[in-house]
């Protein structure tokens, strides 16, 4: 046992030094008691060098801590995303007037680190235990950073909501894994699997258990009807915080939720007459995903269209690529897994980038309001169409990375007979399209308002940022033959154990 700890140990050096860098910050924040950017410096470098041991890591196969976690290409994919995604993160909140008008110092930095572990631990994990852990980890730290500005009251307001909610879907859900530990006898995923695959799988506590824990992974990827939180809280918690939200913690559960499915109720990895894997018995969680997959789309696409305030937009547009993103889990094989990770990868770019210019937008006008941003092409020409590249990018117009994203969701549901479901998708990519045309609309083809004539110009360092989420958005989008290459890679070894 203990040779086998410190084994584990050997392999647990991107976590740890996550573990560490948070704790080094933790230090430097209490010596120097002030707002400084050394901390999050600090903060990026233990992230670089975390990536460097994952990049140690590729090709390895191998369960670590007596099999609560494993270390193989799923995991390290998202761990580039995690990664990847909270360096701009950390950047974003060095950017935004609402962290530095806080009355904090840098507590957020600790806080982002210690999602961004939960995070790497709910992709790695193989254990009902550790996989309820790491999403509590995840979302204890999203309930304080959505609070973050407790001098706003919105962002108070977040923040109870937040609780209340991940409460109680928390509960339902470790209440589900209870019934199948108990039904099964084990908590380790393929064990599970095995069990139920020799069993009456019909049994009624399988059923409820698939259902519950659905409810607990919908309220973390904002899935319909679980998604009552995910407006409030984006509109209320500081913009570097919702990015964070809607880009790092949705990838987490989705990490978390495709490994949970696609393991423990699957009979096969062969593939059946339908072209999916086989599904063990009489349960047919694929349908209960299509069925939230429709909702989260219609739902969130149609609500978006009504909002005036630019967070609350991209909250309901989270919704709805949640729903695109589980058309990938319905599909239930290799090629729509591959779908997902292409999808995943896409939506980081085009999701940062668009909270980006809505910071920086609401660093100069103190507004997220869609009707504040009138003729704001014409002050601020190079923000206006970044922004216009995310925003095609989010509805998936070709020659945008977004666009790579939906193609390969469509074409899975395509191979598999599902044509329905991409008919429905693609129509509701086309509503997609109306609101996010809208913001545009408004920037270059209104007038700006009469108090509004002067030009607003930003410093090299926030253009920066955007040339490095908008370059990628395009360059995928023309040339994606390496992410496709690389989500493949990624699942390649899925399943084994």
């Amino acid at each position: 046992m203990q040779q086998q700890i410190l084994n584990s140990l050997s392999n647990f050096l991107p976590e740890a030094t996550i573990v560490i860098t948070l704790i080094a910050c933790l230090v430097l924040d209490l010596i120097l008691k002030r707002k400084s950017v050394s901390v999050s410096i600090l903060a990026i470098t233990g992230l670089i060098v975390s990536f460097y041991f994952v990049t140690q890591q590729t090709g390895l196969k191998e369960s670590l801590f007596c099999d609560m976690i494993v270390i193989d290409p799923y995991s390290l994919f998202f761990k580039y995303l995690f990664i990847v995604s909270t360096i701009f993160v950390i950047i974003f909140a060095e950017s935004s007037k609402e962290i530095k008008k806080s009355v904090h110092t840098n507590e957020h930095v600790t806080l982002i680190l210690a999602l961004t572990l939960g995070a790497f631990l709910m992709a790695s994990s193989i254990n009902l235990l550790m996989m309820y852990l790491s999403l509590e980890t995840v979302s204890i730290a999203s309930y304080i950073l959505a609070g973050y500005t407790k001098n706003v009251k919105r962002s108070s307001e977040a923040s109870m909501k937040y609780v209340i909610y991940g409460a109680a879907s928390s509960g339902i859900m470790l209440y589900a894994m209870s019934m199948l530990y108990g039904f099964t006898g084990s908590m380790n995923i393929f064990e599970i699997s095995s069990f139920l695959a020799q069993t009456d799988s019909s049994n009624p506590v399988v059923i409820v258990s698939i259902i519950m824990v659905t409810a607990g992974f919908g309220y973390k990827i904002s899935s319909v009807p679980f998604h009552f939180w995910t407006p409030d809280v984006y509109e209320g918690a500081p913009i570097p915080i919702t990015t964070f939200l809607a880009v790092t913690s949705s990838a987490a559960g989705f990490a978390v939720m495709i490994r949970f499915f696609n393991i423990t109720f699957l009979e096969s990895f062969q593939l059946g007459l339908n072209g999916s894997w086989q599904i063990i018995g009489s349960i047919k969680w694929t349908e209960i995903i299509a069925v939230l997959s429709v909702a989260s789309m219609v739902i969130g696409n149609f609500v978006a269209i009504w909002q005036t305030s630019l967070k609350r937009l991209l909250a309901y547009s989270s919704i709805a690529h949640s729903g695109y993103l589980m058309l990938g889990l319905v599909v239930a094989n290799q090629m729509g897994l591959a779908a997902m990770l292409i999808y995943l990868f896409a939506y980081m770019f085009m999701n940062l980038g668009a909270f980006y210019v809505v910071i920086m937008i609401s660093n100069k006008l103190n507004t997220d309001e869609i009707e504040s941003m009138q003729g704001l092409a014409y002050r601020s020409p190079f923000v206006c169409a970044a922004m216009g590249i995310f925003m095609f990018s989010l509805s998936g117009i070709p020659a945008t990375v977004g666009f790579i994203g939906k193609f390969y969701i469509f074409a899975a549901l395509i191979n598999s007979d599902m044509i329905w479901l991409a008919i429905i998708a693609m129509l509701n990519s086309v509503v997609s399209l109306f609101f996010y045309v809208k913001v545009l609309k408004v920037m270059y083809l209104k007038k700006p308002l009469d108090d509004a004539e002067s030009k607003i110009s930003y410093s090299f360092g926030y253009n920066l940022v955007l040339i490095l989420l908008a370059v990628p958005t395009i360059l995928f989008g023309l040339y994606f033959a390496p992410i496709l290459k690389f989500a493949e890679s990624s699942v390649a070894m899925f399943g084994i154990n």
